[in-house]
């Protein structure tokens, strides 16, 4: 967030003078600005524009182990410039437009952009001052065409866009799983009136229905009633009141409820009711409340009404009466609650507020065709949802003189959910809610900004060739430590709060700053060492029985988790413990196919999982290993890992069959987390595991199989294996460090077995 002086007609303002972050923090990346896109409101105007951005990535690549001259490490590590495309959404007051047009004007570099879309009411207002300003003609979409593809993108493309609001909540922000087909749904866009629009498809909708009675009535009554012309502070009076002093309910009629009708005694009988015949004045906050609850039940009702007639579940509420101000968001909530009697729920969305700039910018790029690739926020980028709320955080500056931004980036991969989900609707890939477990919050962020001289001091020796490296680390620290206590007072900010998210945005933070792989070093020494070793485990283990073999094959994995152990393996039963019934299904047929999720470089992958993988192949299994596609802490990634594969092949006919026979595959996650949303997968990933009538999954890891899915229901068995590498987690979990997980679970319908399943949480 960034706070700018207004525009005043005597003062000439100049955008370095009047905001008092650096410009680059708002309009990040002009000068590579491509194509844009503006969408002008009553109040507020949103700023759309596609950028491409060039940043540091590291790539490994095999040395030649034939020549004499053949270095003793497996691969060399090399930092290249890659370029990628992103998306930028500014919001700011429309007091503050020709300041920053004239910003844009001084900073735009060779843009061969020579149209602007432009959406919203404000479009034609300022319309000659956008073509004066930036030398662009300005090309006017459809309103709601724009509102209409602007929310199919943000639900299509961000997990926590949607959200229910319960004010009286823990956590006021309760973010719902999208569903995979987000379609149909109801959008009720609340503007000066309202209009209530069904949406069947990405190109087909319908309005079919609204009123004159929206967010337009709300302020001019208010502005006759309270004499404040101001729309935030109408809303602040009314957050104030009591509705009660004005409303005649239904126990001022009949002295308590009407139970024959189902009819509570605190219901609203008659909005404004007591006006009429009491004498006495009305405070301005009381009479803005009732005004409030009387058009926001009559939208809800309205909503339900047009929701049952059309069978839809799915409403989402948006538009400028809503701007996220938790005042209008509880009082549609209770309205949608009393009129369907919960069956539906009010659901917001978070960047609300930029659906028309996304859709206009959407209409612009039509010949890129952006929704053929996914896209992702970045958090590094992104302001957050902000609570308005001065309970919720009195730290946060009000919202007059502020601006927002939301940053996606476009994936190098289609990302599509696991087909194996036995109901991507109802998945949720994180173990714990951070924004509703406040100890469990609390203790998390406590650990992150405790870690953070650790990972500067990582930073900075991945790169020691670079003497500004430790500027730029410092600026990392910075950024992130700035994000953890945004976090701390706004956990919702950028959806669920959760291990996975927190990892996430230091990992977009870091690559932020041309950090992509701090653990690229680290990871190159334990390939190396791990490897020398290889042939001897492969050895030791062919020596033991079957049944030996089998408990000695995942201790290996459970034990290289953690790198070595030696004898300290815990005994079992351990904290959760269904090896027996996994050995006892290795007696009957082999599984078709294994989708393996591996997890660490050096001892992990090579004397665990590679083990494991060549007995799942001579039982006649084939493999689909799954690794990152981009780093993250010292997972390995798909690019090392072809390479780690390739050399232990030159060492194991068993690998170097399966390679060479197509029973062993190496494809990417289409994931740069040390956690694991099964949501959100390659594309390429899906079909393999679709074409190769995959029946078993094995997720190890405590990021991938603790933090997330440990619930995951999947309709085909499924194996999770992790060791517990935190004491706080453990003793939470009732067991102690090192304790652990190893959950085999058969999906309802097969022979039922007993997974051992720990409600940790």
């Amino acid at each position: 967030m960034a706070e700018c002086g207004r525009v005043d007609s005597n003062t000439s303002h100049t955008m370095d003078k009047s905001i008092t972050l650096p410009p680059d923090e708002i309009f990040r990346n002009l000068e590579n600005a491509k194509r844009f896109a503006i969408d002008i409101g009553g109040s507020l105007t949103k700023l759309a524009y596609y950028s491409t951005v060039q940043h540091k990535v590291a790539k490994v690549r095999s040395f030649d182990h034939t020549t004499k001259a053949a270095s003793d490490k497996l691969y060399e590590i090399s930092m290249q410039e890659e370029v990628t495309a992103r998306l930028h959404f500014i919001k700011f007051e429309n007091a503050y437009i020709e300041t920053c047009l004239d910003f844009i004007k001084d900073h735009l570099v060779n843009t061969e952009t020579k149209v602007i879309k432009a959406t919203g009411g404000g479009a034609h207002k300022f319309k000659e001052l956008i073509e004066r300003k930036l030398g662009l003609k300005v090309d006017k979409e459809d309103e709601m065409t724009c509102l209409i593809k602007g929310c199919n993108f943000v639900l299509r493309n961000i997990p926590h866009e949607a959200f229910v609001y319960a004010k009286h909540a823990d956590s006021e922000f309760r973010f719902q799983t999208t569903n995979p087909d987000i379609f149909p749904y109801l959008l009720v866009n609340i503007g000066s009136g309202v209009s209530i629009v069904k949406v069947e498809s990405e190109d087909k909708f319908e309005r079919i229905g609204g009123s004159s009675i929206g967010g337009g009535t709300f302020w001019g009554l208010g502005a006759l009633l309270t004499k404040t012309k101001r729309f935030d502070e109408l809303l602040q009076l009314a957050s104030k009141g009591q509705h009660t002093s004005v409303d005649m309910l239904v126990k001022d009629i009949y002295g308590g409820s009407y139970g024959y009708l189902g009819l509570t005694g605190d219901l609203i009988a008659s909005s404004f009711g007591k006006s009429a015949t009491a004498d006495k004045e009305f405070s301005k906050e009381d009479m803005a409340k009732s005004l409030l609850h009387m058009i926001s039940n009559d939208i809800g009702q309205l909503a339900c009404l047009y929701a049952k007639l059309h069978n839809l579940s799915r409403v989402y509420f948006g538009g400028f009466f809503i701007r996220g101000h938790p005042v209008t968001m509880h009082t549609i909530t209770y309205s949608i609650n009393f009129f369907t009697k919960g069956e539906v729920q009010a659901l917001f969305l978070r960047h609300e507020g930029y659906l028309g700039a996304i859709g206009a910018f959407l209409k612009g790029a039509e010949e890129d065709n952006p929704n053929q690739y996914s896209w992702g926020e970045n958090y590094a980028g992104s302001s957050g949802l902000m609570s308005v709320s001065p309970d919720m955080n009195p730290m946060q500056r009000a919202r007059s003189g502020t601006f927002d931004m939301l940053e996606m980036d476009r994936l190098e991969r289609q990302l599509v959910n696991l087909p194996l989900l036995q109901d991507p609707s109802s998945y949720i890939p994180d173990t714990v809610d951070l924004t509703e477990d406040a100890l469990a919050r609390e203790y998390w962020l406590y650990c992150f900004e405790e870690a953070l001289d650790g990972v500067v001091k990582r930073a900075v020796a991945s790169q020691p060739d670079m003497p500004e490296a430790a500027l730029r680390a410092e600026k990392f620290r910075q950024k992130y430590r700035h994000k953890l206590q945004t976090l701390r007072h706004q956990p919702f900010a950028y959806g669920s709060l959760t291990v996975r998210s927190l990892l996430d945005t230091r990992e977009h933070c870091l690559d932020e700053f041309n950090f992509p792989d701090p653990y690229s070093k680290i990871k190159q020494r334990e390939n190396d060492v791990a490897l020398k070793y290889y042939q001897k485990a492969v050895k030791s283990l062919e020596e033991l029985s079957w049944e030996e073999r089998q408990f000695a094959l995942v201790r290996g994995v459970l034990a290289g988790n953690v790198f070595d152990w030696g004898a300290f393996f815990p005994s079992r039963p351990w904290l959760v413990d269904s090896y027996d019934q996994w050995l006892e299904r290795l007696k009957g047929p082999p599984h078709k196919c294994a989708l393996f999720f591996v997890d660490n470089s050096g001892v992990d992958i090579i004397l665990g999982v590679m083990p494991f993988v060549r007995e799942l192949l001579s039982r006649g299994t084939e493999v689909v290993l799954a690794s990152n596609s981009g780093p993250a802490l010292n997972d390995v990634t798909n690019g090392e890992l072809l390479i780690l594969t390739e050399r232990i092949a030159a060492m194991d006919p068993v690998i170097e069959a399966g390679l060479r026979e197509d029973r062993l595959l190496l494809v990417q996650s289409g994931s740069s987390s040390p956690c694991l949303d099964l949501s959100r997968l390659d594309k390429v990933l899906a079909n393999v595991v679709r074409e190769r009538k995959t029946d078993l999954v094995i997720i190890e890891g405590m990021g991938r199989a603790i933090h997330t899915n440990y619930y995951a229901m999947l309709s085909c068995e499924s194996l999770k294996m992790a060791v517990i590498k935190n004491s706080w987690l453990a003793d939470r979990l009732g067991g102690k460090l090192f304790s652990v997980v190893f959950k085999y679970e058969v999906p309802a319908g097969k022979p039922n077995q007993d997974s051992g399943a720990l409600s940790p949480f």
